[in-house]
């Protein structure tokens, strides 16, 4: 099993409600794919750098997990089909 950050930039507009049910789901999928969830970090609703998706801002969710390297394509497949999933970055924390 490999360590791994994955940032995550949700739409904006999103109520509570729905923001909290992306983030199960992609907690779900990472557990799905044999993968452990260390750590799940909400920094809120921040700006950013230029505009995604006519968007000036936008809710960042930092995910520290354990799962093993053949499950990584799964997940970034299931993560490029999230509709309110504006970004994300999953790298290797070495």
């Amino acid at each position: 099993m490999h360590q791994y950050e994955l940032i995550c930039i949700i739409h904006p507009d999103l109520d509570e409600a729905s923001f909290n049910e992306s983030v199960e789901k992609i907690n779900g999928w990472i557990t799905e794919l044999n993968g452990k969830i260390e750590k799940t970090d909400i920094w809120g609703r921040r700006r950013l750098a230029y505009e995604i998706k006519k968007q000036r801002e936008g809710q960042y969710v930092l995910f520290t997990i354990s799962m093993p390297p053949t499950s990584v394509a799964g997940l970034e497949q299931n993560l490029r089909f999230l509709e309110p999933l504006m970004r994300y970055m999953l790298t290797v924390v070495e």
